[in-house]
C-alpha cells in the first residue's frame, strides 16, 4: 500500500489506521502469522496499533502481547503466565532515555560515572539474557536518544559527567553486545529522533500528559522502523532494484541530448546529486542487492550513458540491462523470470509517475516509491528500508556475481541440443553434508528468504537453527554448488527429524538460482545415504501449499515417493522406503565436509 511507503503522511496514517487495517486485511494476501511481545518503558498502545499496519503491509500478520505501563523489566525477568503462554516469536523492548534510572551529576568522579554506566548496562543485559533464556527468540532493543537539553552546553557531549556523553557511551555498549550476540537487534531511535527533530520528538508535554516518550506525530516513524527490522528478520526484504536511466541515474535524455550532455559528475549541483545517487546505488551491491536496468531506450544509448566517464555505475555493475521500447511492467516481469525471483522482490526506481503507476497496477507487490527530485532519491530509498540488514553473509557480497553467472549459464544452455550434455558441461561440484557452524547464519537466512522451492516454508531464527544443529534428533544437510562459471554458495537445505526408524522432513528448500540443475537429486542421494547410516528405514515428506510454492507441489512424486494423504487444503504427506531407492544424480560431483576447504570448525 503506497500510503505506508516513505515518505508517508504520519497524520493520515494515525487518523485512518482503522480503515487502512481493514483494507489490508481485505486484500486477500497470504501473510506470515507472528506473535510479538512488546515490553514498554512508556505508553505503547498507539505504537502497537501503527506497527501492525506496517507489518501487515510487509506480509506479516502480528498478534501482540503488551506489557503494562513501565513493567518491561519485571515482565522480562519474571514473565507472567500470560506471557509464558503467549510464547512470542519476537520480543521488542521499547525503552528510551526516560528509562535510564540515574545519570552522573557534575559532582561525580570519573570512577563514579564509570560505575554507574556499567551498572546501568548490566541491568539491561540481565534483562536481555533472561528473555533469551526463557523464549529463545529474537530481541529488538531500542538504543537511546540524546537528551533534549544539555546541562553542560556543548561540553555535555565530551565531558564524562554530561548526559549526552553518558548516553553515547551506553549506546556503544549496546552496539558491542549486539555484535557479539545472535538474535539481538538494535532499533536506532537515536538516528530516528535526530532525523525527525529532537526538539519535537522529545517534547516533554507528551511524557507529562500521556507518558509517551516521543511526540504522538513521531509514532509512525518509530513503528515503521521497528516493522522494517521485523520483516527483515522474517525474510520479507526486497532483493533487487530495477532502475530507469534518463532523469533517474543521470539528468537529461541520453538519446536526445547525447552522452556528452547528460548531467552526471562534479560540474554542477544537479550533476553531483546524480553522481552521489549512483554511488549510493553501487554501494547496494555490497549488501547483495541485485542491480538491473529497466529503461525505454535504445540499448546502445543506454550502454553509452552507463559508460559516461564521470559516471559511477558501469554496464558490468548490472546483472540484466533491459533497454528497449517494451512496456516496463513486461520488462520487469521478464527480469524477475530470468533471475528466478518473484516480481514482488523488485523495487522499481523511475522518476516518471505514469510509469510507476502502470508497473504497480500490472505487477502486484512491486514497490515503486515516489522519486520526486534527485536530491531526495537517496533518502527515499534509504528510509523505505526495502533492504534492511539483519543478517549478512559472505554470499551476500557475491550475489550480483552469482546471478550474473546465471545469465551466462542460460546463454550457454541455448547452444546445447541435449540438456544433460549441457549440465555435464557445467563441471558442477557440490559439497553436501551435515551443517557447519560457519554456515548457520546463511542457512537460517535461506530458511527465511526461500519461498518458491520450499515444501513446508518453515521459518527459523538463528537460535532455533542452532538448536537443530546441536541435536542428535535430526539429519541435517546443506548443499553448496560450484560450477565452471563460479561459486553459487550455500543453495539448499534439508532438515529431517527422526522418530524411531522414520525421518520426517521438516524443511526442504533450494535457492531458485540453481533450479533445473539436479541439485535436489544430489541432495536426495546424500539424504538417503545418511538415513541408511543412521538406521532410518522410511522417509516422510510434507508439502504445505502457499501462494508461492506451487513449483514443488509434486516434488516428492518426482523423487519416487508415494502420496499417502491429502487434505481439503492441499496439504500432502508422502512416503518412501529407503531400501527401494536408487541414486538419481548423474551430473554433479559430490563431496563431503572432510573434502571441502571451508571446513574451518
Amino acid at each position: 500500500m503506497y500510503q505506508l511507503e516513505y515518505p508517508f503522511d504520519s497524520d493520515y496514517v494515525s487518523k485512518k489506521k482503522k480503515s487502512i487495517k481493514k483494507a489490508l486485511l481485505a486484500d486477500g494476501s497470504t501473510r506470515l502469522q507472528k506473535k510479538i511481545a512488546v515490553l514498554g518503558g512508556s505508553t505503547i498502545n498507539e505504537i502497537i496499533n501503527i506497527m501492525e499496519l506496517f507489518l501487515l503491509n510487509a506480509g506479516i500478520e502480528p498478534t501482540f502481547y503488551q506489557s503494562e505501563y513501565a513493567q518491561y523489566w519485571q515482565d522480562a525477568m519474571f514473565p507472567p503466565q500470560e506471557l509464558l503462554d503467549f510464547q512470542p516469536d519476537i520480543v521488542f523492548i521499547h525503552t528510551t532515555n526516560r528509562n535510564i534510572a540515574s545519570y552522573p551529576t557534575p559532582r561525580f568522579s570519573k570512577e563514579d560515572t564509570d560505575s554507574l554506566l556499567n551498572s546501568t548496562f548490566e541491568n539491561f543485559k540481565q534483562m536481555w539474557q533472561s528473555v533469551s533464556e526463557k523464549f529463545k527468540c529474537p530481541i529488538i532493543q531500542n538504543n537511546f536518544e540524546l537528551p533534549f537539553y544539555r546541562l553542560m552546553g556543548n561540553k555535555d557531549c565530551s565531558d564524562y559527567r554530561g548526559r549526552s556523553n553518558f548516553i553515547t557511551r551506553l549506546n556503544t555498549m549496546l552496539y558491542c553486545y549486539s555484535q557479539k550476540t545472535d538474535n539481538f537487534y538494535i532499533n536506532d531511535i537515536n538516528f530516528i529522533s535526530a532525523s525527525y527533530g529532537l526538539k519535537e520528538w522529545s517534547n516533554p508535554l507528551f511524557w507529562n500528559m500521556y507518558k509517551y516518550a516521543m511526540c504522538i506525530d513521531a509514532i509512525p516513524e518509530l513503528a515503521f522502523n521497528i516493522a522494517n527490522i521485523i520483516k527483515s528478520i522474517f525474510g520479507k526484504n526486497k532483493k533487487a532494484l530495477a532502475l530507469d536511466l534518463d532523469n533517474t541515474l543521470w539528468g537529461g535524455v541520453v538519446g536526445d541530448d547525447g552522452v556528452d550532455n547528460i548531467e552526471i559528475g562534479q560540474e554542477t549541483g544537479v550533476s553531483q546529486s546524480y553522481y552521489e545517487f549512483q554511488q549510493f546505488i553501487k554501494s547496494q551491491k555490497d549488501l547483495g542487492i541485485m542491480l538491473t536496468v529497466c529503461s525505454k531506450n535504445d540499448h546502445q544509448n543506454a550502454v553509452d550513458g552507463l559508460n559516461h566517464p564521470e559516471g559511477v555505475l558501469k554496464p558490468d555493475d548490472f546483472i540484466i540491462i533491459k533497454a528497449n521500447w517494451e512496456n516496463k511492467d513486461i520488462n520487469i516481469a521478464n527480469t524477475a523470470a530470468e533471475l528466478n525471483i518473484l516480481p514482488e522482490s523488485i523495487v522499481f526506481v523511475d522518476d516518471n509517475p505514469a510509469e510507476r503507476e502502470i508497473v504497480k497496477a500490472q505487477l502486484n507487490g512491486v514497490s515503486a516509491p515516489v522519486m520526486d527530485t534527485v536530491e531526495n532519491y537517496i533518502t527515499t530509498l534509504d528510509r523505505n528500508g526495502f533492504f534492511e540488514v539483519t543478517t549478512f553473509s559472505e554470499d551476500d557480497l557475491k550475489r550480483n556475481e552469482m546471478y550474473k553467472a546465471n545469465v551466462e549459464r542460460a546463454a550457454q544452455q541455448a547452444t546445447f541440443g541435449n540438456y544433460e550434455d549441457y549440465l555435464l558441461s557445467m563441471n558442477m561440484k557440490a559439497t553436501i553434508d551435515d551443517f557447519l557452524p560457519v554456515y548457520i547464519q546463511r542457512i537460517t537466512q535461506l530458511s527465511n528468504k526461500s519461498n518458491q522451492f520450499n515444501v513446508t516454508t518453515k521459518r527459523y531464527t538463528v537460535a532455533e537453527m542452532e538448536e537443530v544443529f546441536e541435536s542428535d534428533q535430526y539429519i541435517r544437510l546443506y548443499g553448496k554448488l560450484i560450477d565452471k562459471f563460479g561459486d553459487n554458495g550455500v543453495v539448499s537445505v534439508v532438515i529431517g527429524k527422526k522418530d524411531g526408524d522414520v525421518l520426517n522432513i521438516d524443511l526442504w528448500l533450494m535457492s531458485c538460482r540453481v533450479l533445473k540443475r539436479d541439485m535436489e537429486l544430489a541432495m536426495l542421494d546424500i539424504l538417503v545415504q545418511k538415513c541408511i547410516e543412521q538406521g532410518v528405514k522410511t522417509i516422510k515428506g510434507y508439502y504445505y501449499p502457499t501462494a508461492k510454492n506451487n513449483m514443488v507441489r509434486e516434488l516428492y512424486k518426482t523423487f519416487g515417493f508415494e502420496k499417502i494423504n491429502e487434505d481439503s487444503e492441499g496439504n500432502t504427506i508422502w512416503e518412501m522406503a529407503v531400501d527401494s531407492y536408487s541414486n538419481k544424480n548423474n551430473v554433479i560431483t559430490v563431496v563431503g565436509n572432510d573434502l571441502t576447504e571451508n571446513n574451518k570448525e
